[in-house]
């Protein structure tokens, strides 16, 4: 099968990662202390590189804004830029290894209610941190999705400082011009004009916003409506080509048997396979074919990209939702998308840094918006109330979380309710209780234990069993069970003691037969047949 197979939808969607890409990779390095052409290298170690051998048809790979926190403190503890770039190179040996012991399976167990959240979470933030520059009131794009950024603001001080700007009429009347004008353009390409023709559908809405963008600031410069440098796009220029190489680092492996060096290589590897393989559980679930990725493949594509990134001064990479959903939804196919964004990455820097220096950053932010929008629809959240409170209130923690925290504690925020949430059905499960008629004076109640009964499932039969009235005939039937954890079988033993004083007879129900007053529980179930 031809890999420009599906070029027709790449292309045009190659350009949309690329335009959101871009800022992304300065932004974040800015956010980690790190050189900004250190976001660009590894933003194009993972798109072609990682693209290439990865299994993924759809993700995209670069820096990512979950890493931030970590690079930035990694790089001032370890003395110097040259020396963080060993644990880059550590790391991404980390992850082969990872991916050899087959450890991807890690990402399926996390529920689906939480990848949504995660989705919906990430969405909101994407919006909200977007407001400042739809309206030229941030002038620093650190990149960070965190809610606590490195300029000492967070999210919503950010929206306060925006809005106090609008009512003062403090804010760049340009930025916003070209904003709304962006913003326009691609709702009118994608819910009219797309239907319009072929031309319409292989030129993409966003890559007119951009061009739209350049020329208005081009033919507004200096005018009481333009856009001051500051409001654009910033990628560094070099002199010739001798400067060019220059912004190159590399890794002083001296420093490779320093214990803080290794802790950070495994910190490194660790936070950005988590990253990575939930970002693959959430785009798979966004992939229209609904392709499944294979993880252990996409932790050795990571682990490669990390390698060679660090060798030539480039920032940690993961696979990152914010690229991964623009190419699913501008229609990217298959990896070749992911490819040539890198390759779009690779001759800008090289060719036009001084044009991508005309692009304004309200115009990236309109962009992002859409793919806000898209990730947290309103009926995505009608659709999680809908499923129940099992479903919504693990969606809600994640969501939450992730706008008031930072990714990564908002995804542990939504496990852990999940887990919760898991135990408490656990509880409920454990066995089924009917109560029958009186017989002889006696009540007769049956208790029918669930197929698995764990140590989670004490609390729960040990309430019923005490809450029995005396004079009573209790049928324990465990036809059903085909595990029994001991804990169980140690509470039936103490209540078949119990059981004498208050006048309860017991007939317990199994596949062997039934048996009246048991003596001993724990020598029945030790020689019950092994089922499977």
């Amino acid at each position: 099968m031809s890999v420009f197979k599906n070029i027709k939808s790449d292309l045009p969607a190659s350009i949309v990662v690329f335009f959101v890409a871009l800022p992304l990779c300065l932004g974040i390095a800015l956010a980690s202390g790190a050189p900004l052409f250190a976001g660009l290298i590894a933003g194009i170690i993972g798109g072609i590189i990682v693209g290439i051998i990865s299994g993924s048809q759809i993700g995209v790979s670069g820096p990512a804004a979950g890493l931030a926190a970590i690079v930035l403190a990694a790089i001032s503890s370890l003395g110097s830029y040259e020396n963080f770039l060993v644990a880059v190179v550590l790391g991404g040996l980390i992850q082969i290894i990872f991916g050899v012991l087959k450890l991807g399976i890690i990402g399926y167990y996390f529920p689906s209610s939480v990848i949504k959240g995660m989705l919906t979470g990430i969405g909101i933030i994407i919006i909200l941190k977007q407001i400042p520059y739809f309206f030229g009131t941030d002038k620093n794009p650190e990149g960070d999705f965190a809610f606590l950024q490195v300029d000492g603001e967070n999210t919503f001080t950010e929206l306060l400082k925006t809005l106090n700007a609008l009512l003062s009429g403090n804010f760049s009347v340009g930025a916003t011009i070209i904003a709304l004008l962006g913003l326009g353009i691609l709702i009118l390409w994608s819910n009219v004009l797309s239907n319009k023709g072929r031309f319409f559908q292989l030129i993409q809405g966003p890559l007119v916003a951009v061009v739209a963008g350049i020329l208005y600031y081009v033919f507004t410069d200096g005018s009481s409506i333009g856009i001051t440098a500051d409001h654009l796009v910033s990628v560094p220029v070099p002199d010739n080509f001798d400067s060019f190489l220059g912004q190159f680092a590399f890794p002083n492996f001296a420093v490779i048997t320093r214990s803080d060096v290794l802790i950070t290589g495994f910190t490194i590897a660790l936070v950005a396979s988590l990253e990575t393989l939930l970002c693959v559980e959430a785009t798979d679930k966004l992939d229209p074919e609904k392709r499944v990725t294979p993880t252990n493949r996409e932790l050795l594509a990571q682990g490669t990209g990390n390698m060679i990134s660090g060798l030539i001064g480039g920032l940690p990479i993961t696979q990152v939702i914010v690229r991964s959903s623009a190419n699913i939804q501008s229609g990217g196919k298959s990896k070749m998308s992911a490819i040539i964004h890198g390759f779009f990455l690779l001759i800008s820097v090289i060719l036009i840094p001084t044009l991508l220096n005309k692009i304004p950053l309200s115009v990236l932010a309109a962009i992002l918006f859409i793919v806000g929008y898209k990730l947290a629809k309103p009926s995505t959240f009608k659709a999680m109330w809908v499923a129940g409170w099992k479903q919504f209130v693990p969606f809600i923690v994640t969501v939450l979380g992730i706008v008031f925290t930072d990714l990564l504690m908002g995804i542990g925020l939504g496990l852990a309710v999940g887990i919760v949430v898991i135990l408490y059905k656990s509880y409920q499960n454990s066995h089924f209780l009917h109560i029958e008629d009186k017989s002889n004076g006696k009540n007769r109640i049956k208790m029918t234990l669930a197929e698995e009964v764990t140590f989670f499932n004490k609390g729960a039969i040990l309430k019923e069993l005490d809450r029995l009235p005396e004079d009573t005939y209790l049928t324990l039937d465990v036809r059903k069970t085909r595990y029994l954890d001991n804990d169980i079988i140690e509470i039936l033993e103490d209540f078949s003691e119990k059981a004498k004083n208050r006048s309860i007879d017991i007939k317990l129900i199994s596949e062997r037969g039934e048996i009246e007053n048991p003596d001993s529980y724990i020598q029945f179930f030790k020689l019950r047949p092994k089922t499977t």
